[in-house]
């Protein structure tokens, strides 16, 4: 006590804490100017060591010179020097620890959450984990094609139970699911899925009948753990499925699972009703092909014959939700579907308030009406409660993004990697948000891997293509991006060349490619033609064609760092808080002149 007494005395605190207040104001505004005079980042490093090694002798120093009436008196007593030891030896930890921590720059400009995020949560492609398991698609035995939806529907329940076991990473459906008939050997299937385990099998539904085979064996060699043949009444399902489950559960205890149990099943109607249960499944076979309108009118059979089925209302919902926003309908049919899914979004959260894709189909609906708090807070609140569900990861990764969150949106992006490590569409958005956030090196590389994947959806190469072309334009490489933009689909060609050509020295050249452009479209899209302005410093321009576009286009915004560069613009901010979308301070996404001026992206140019 009387040691503690005597640092008080000496001011030794208040030293300490002064000089470390000091130190980091010096750090902070060291890495803010940092970038503008073009100086290497061991250069902060540096400052940050001196900082660290100065702290044990000022410390000391505020001991050993103690301030008196006479004058300043040194101590050099025996005592005093022992307990100069003690300190310093101390402070040198702390100071080493201070330097190991602080070994990675203090936010240099908007987006440094975002760009920490994806240095620290960015994925490859899959390892084989120990504790992992794909559900193969289950063989539709029946002889009727149209009783497909039934076997996947079984095989997706399998998933999405498996997934409530603490400790097991279980691969998503739509990595999974394109192993569908491969003979393949079990090596190179779990492989590529990053599983050590294979889950396959067969179902035959037949009148009243349920058969169902499955068969659970370790990928590496293909030996078989656990396999089983089932004859049930249809009547049965329910609980033919929990004994399915239950008998991989146990087949797996021992070698995956330390504890825990799956949460009850909330893909099945409450009533027990079989017709709504095949109603959903049908409307489930649909959602994942992408035909959201077929899925929105079984999802419809689903609630009608149980009206409490609280999934399929939420699927309803995102079924509607999707097609309004991607539908091309007019104005007044997309805002019709809207409203029909923000009811169908508050039925399911009236009967299932803990369920997790009803609060994401409420936070996706939030989003297009410009409420972008209460889309976070929904989308928060999502996750927490269903952190392996794959429909609410996607969706609410696209949430996070559209409200400005890099920081949020690339680590749930990169949990979905990993579960699904052959969703082509996955690796794109993953590969936008790294742009986003200014890395353009992890960019190219989950582009490369989206570009190699195949492309079930027609939409997706050109959304590939004009991303390849942005990265292009933030690298300084004119002729590569005009070269991409003349690969675009006719419609946007002459905008996208336009958009390219702004980056070039010629200022004639990308004036005349403008007026090109503006001349060549009947209407031209009023987004791509504020993107132009945007990188012209046009503001003015730039905001009245924002004016024009699209709610779609709208909800994109925050992500875009083309209309980042006008971030600080008044016009602009004003734009933004009146239609409701973020304030531009707060976006995570850094502005493209803000890319281009990162170190990294610099030395790579030259």
């Amino acid at each position: 006590m009387s040691f503690l007494a005597e640092l008080r005395r000496r001011k030794v605190f208040q030293v300490a804490i002064g000089y470390l207040a000091v130190a980091w104001l010096l750090v902070q505004v060291t890495a803010t100017i940092l970038p503008a005079f073009d100086l290497p980042v061991w250069a902060l490093r540096l400052i940050i060591l001196l900082f660290a090694l100065g702290f044990p002798i000022a410390v000391l120093m505020a001991w050993a010179l103690e301030l008196t009436p006479e004058g300043v008196k040194l101590d050099v007593s025996t005592s005093g020097r022992n307990r100069m030891l003690v300190i310093a030896a101390a402070l040198m930890a702390v100071a080493v620890g201070w330097f190991f921590l602080g070994r990675v720059p203090p936010a240099q400009h908007a987006g440094s959450t975002a760009q920490a995020a994806a240095a620290s949560t960015a994925p490859t492609r899959p390892n084989v984990v120990e504790h992992s398991i794909a559900v193969l698609p289950l063989v539709n035995a029946s002889n009727d094609p149209e009783q497909q939806f039934f076997s996947d529907g079984l095989s997706e329940n399998l998933i999405d139970t498996l997934s409530r076991f603490d400790g097991l990473k279980v691969i998503g459906r739509m990595s999974s699911f394109q192993f569908r008939g491969d003979k393949g050997d079990s090596a190179t299937i779990g492989r590529k899925l990053g599983a050590a385990y294979l889950l396959s099998g067969s179902v035959q539904h037949s009148g009243d009948l349920v058969r169902i085979s499955a068969s659970l064996i370790k990928a590496a060699d293909g030996s078989t753990l656990w396999a089983e043949h089932y004859d049930r009444p249809y009547k049965d399902l329910f609980k033919l499925q929990d004994e399915i489950t239950n008998a991989v559960a146990g087949a797996l205890q021992a070698k995956l699972l330390s504890s825990g149990a799956p949460a009850s099943q909330d893909d099945r109607p409450p009533s027990g009703n079989l017709d709504a249960y095949n109603a959903y499944l049908q409307g489930l076979k649909y959602w994942h092909d992408e035909d959201f309108r077929k899925a929105a009118e079984y999802m419809t059979q689903a609630v009608q014959l149980d009206p409490g089925y609280a999934i399929a209302w939420a699927h309803l919902s995102g079924s509607w939700s999707t097609v309004a926003a991607f539908g091309n309908e007019s104005p007044e049919v997309a805002n019709e579907h809207m409203r029909i899914a923000r009811l169908a979004a508050d039925k399911a959260l009236q009967l299932a308030p803990e369920l997790g894709s009803a609060h994401a189909a409420l936070a996706y609906l939030k989003i297009y009406h410009f409420d972008h708090q209460g889309a976070l807070a929904g989308c928060r609140r999502s996750v927490q409660l269903a952190p392996k569900d794959g429909t609410v990861l996607n969706g609410c990764g696209y949430v996070f993004a559209q409200v400005g969150k890099l920081g949020e949106a690339i680590p749930l992006r990169a949990r979905l990697l990993s579960t699904e490590p052959l969703y082509t569409i996955n690796y794109l958005q993953y590969a936008r948000l790294m742009m986003a956030a200014g890395r353009l090196d992890e960019a190219e590389k989950y582009l490369r891997t989206a570009e190699s994947l195949p492309q079930t959806n027609p939409t997706w190469r050109p959304l590939i293509v004009f991303s390849r072309m942005i990265d292009a334009m933030m690298r300084g490489e004119t002729k590569a991006a005009m070269g991409i933009a003349a690969e675009m689909p006719v419609k946007y060609r002459d905008l996208d060349v336009a958009l390219a050509a702004q980056i070039g020295p010629d200022h004639k050249t990308a004036d005349a490619a403008l007026a090109n452009a503006l001349a060549s479209t009947a209407n031209p899209d009023p987004y791509s033609v504020a993107q132009i302005y945007a990188l012209r410093g046009d503001a003015a321009h730039a905001v009245e064609w924002l004016q024009r576009a699209s709610t779609h286009d709208l909800v994109y915004l925050p992500t875009d760092p083309l209309i980042m560069n006008l971030r600080d613009d008044p016009r602009f901010i004003a734009f933004c808080a009146k239609i409701g979308l973020p304030p531009p301070g707060e976006i995570e996404t850094l502005s493209f002149d803000q890319i281009r001026a990162l170190p990294s992206n610099r030395q790579a140019r030259q």
